[in-house]
C-alpha cells in the first residue's frame, strides 16, 4: 500500500513508497484513510528537524491529523464497518506514569510516551492502519471529511478548558478573548471562544489571506497590526504563533486576573530584549498567569468533537483551503498566502 515516509533527522528524505500492510499486533480494528491534515510538525519532520521512527524501522510514516473509515472491527471495539474515526495521536508509555495511568498522556511526567506519525509510531499517512479501539476517537458521520480539523481542534479544547481551570483560581467572570495568528489553531481557538460567547479579536500579519473572512464570520475582529499598535486587551489571551515577539505581546495585553495561553512552538536559538523585571512585576500586581498547553487527550477528542458538531459546517469547510492527492505532498507542504488548512487525500 502507499504510504508517506521520512527518514527522521534527515532533510529531503520524504517520499511516497509501497509499504506492507499493517500488521495485527498494531491494533485490532482495520481503518482505510480518507485524508491527514498537515502541519508546522509535518514541515519540520520533513525539514529534518526532528522526529523518530518506530524501534528497528528506519523510516517513519508521517501524519497525526486523520479522518477514516473502519472497514472491520471485533464487537467487542463499539465499532462497526463504516464509521467514521480519528486516530489518537498519542499513546501512553507501557509502563505508564501516574499521568498516562488514569489516560492523560498529553501530561506525561516520564516523557515515554509515543505519537503516530511523530515519536516512535508510525502516522496516519498511508492506505490502511491498524488500532485498538481505545485509541480511535469515532467521529459523527454528518462531519464527513471534516473531521480531518479532529485533531487540531482537540489542541484548543485542551487549552481553553487548562485556561478556564486556571482563571477560576478566584471569581472570575471572562467577557473578551485576544488571539495571537489566524492559522487553524488560533481559527479553532477563536471558534471555541465565540461559542463561549466571548468577544473576541484575532491579530494576523496576512492582509491577503481567507483569514480575514473566517474570522468576520465567526462575529470577532480581525486586526493585521504590529502588537505594539494593538490598543485592546483581554481577560484571555491565546498565543498560536510561538513567535517569540508575539508571546510578550500577549502577556502585556492580558488584563488584570487574567490569563495567558501559550499553544505555539517556539524555534530554538531566537532572542529578544526582555525586561524580565517588568514583566514580573505586572504579573504579580495584576494577578494574571501565564500556562503553555501542548496534545490532548480522549477528553479533548471528546470535547472536540462536540466542538466541530456545533459549528457552522459551512465555516469548517472553508477553514480547509486546499486538498493534494498523496503523491502530490512536496505541492501541499509548499504554503502559499492563500492557505489555512492544506489535506492530503489519501483514499
Amino acid at each position: 500500500m502507499r504510504a508517506l515516509t521520512v527518514l527522521p533527522m534527515k532533510a529531503g528524505s520524504a517520499r511516497v513508497e509501497d509499504i506492507d500492510e499493517p500488521g495485527e499486533s498494531e491494533g485490532d480494528v482495520l481503518v482505510e484513510t480518507i485524508a491527514v491534515g498537515i502541519c508546522g510538525t509535518d514541515e519540520e519532520i520533513v525539514a529534518g528537524d526532528y522526529g523518530w521512527s518506530p524501534p528497528g524501522q528506519e523510516r517513519l510514516v508521517l501524519g497525526h491529523e486523520s479522518i477514516g473509515k473502519v472497514l472491520s472491527a471485533p464487537k467487542s471495539a463499539g465499532l462497526a464497518e463504516g464509521d467514521l474515526v480519528v486516530g489518537i495521536v498519542r499513546r501512553p508509555d507501557p509502563e505508564p506514569c501516574y499521568a498516562c495511568a488514569v489516560g492523560e498522556w498529553d501530561a506525561c511526567r516520564n516523557g515515554r510516551y509515543t505519537e503516530h506519525g511523530i515519536k516512535q509510531l508510525h502516522g496516519f499517512m498511508r492506505e490502511r492502519y491498524r488500532a485498538n479501539a481505545e485509541a480511535l476517537m469515532k467521529v459523527d458521520g454528518s462531519l464527513e471529511h471534516r473531521g480531518v480539523l479532529m485533531e487540531p481542534t482537540t489542541i484548543v479544547a485542551k487549552a481553553w478548558e487548562q485556561t478556564m481551570r486556571c482563571g477560576h483560581r478566584s471569581t472570575w467572570e471572562p467577557t473578551s478573548a485576544l488571539i495571537f495568528g489566524a492559522g487553524p489553531i488560533g481559527l479553532l481557538s477563536a471558534m471555541i471562544a465565540r461559542q463561549m460567547g466571548l468577544e473576541v479579536t484575532v491579530v494576523d500579519h496576512s492582509r491577503v489571506s481567507p483569514k480575514r473572512d473566517l474570522v468576520e464570520r465567526l462575529g470577532a475582529t480581525y486586526h493585521a497590526v504590529a502588537p505594539e499598535r494593538l490598543h485592546v486587551s483581554a481577560d484571555v489571551v491565546m498565543e498560536c504563533t510561538g513567535v517569540p515577539s508575539l508571546i510578550q505581546a500577549a502577556i502585556a495585553k492580558t488584563a488584570n486576573g487574567g490569563v495567558t495561553c501559550l499553544t505555539g512552538v517556539s524555534p530554538v536559538g531566537g532572542s529578544i530584549n526582555l525586561d524580565l523585571g517588568a514583566i514580573g512585576r505586572s504579573m504579580v500586581l495584576s494577578n494574571t498567569a501565564v500556562i503553555g498547553s501542548v496534545n490532548a487527550n480522549r477528553r479533548h477528542y471528546e470535547s472536540a468533537a462536540d466542538t466541530l458538531c456545533k459549528a457552522d459546517q459551512s465555516w469548517l469547510d472553508s477553514l480547509i483551503t486546499r486538498r493534494v492527492p498523496l503523491e502530490e505532498f512536496e505541492r501541499a507542504l509548499a504554503r502559499t498566502e492563500h492557505d489555512v488548512k492544506v489535506v492530503l487525500d489519501v483514499a
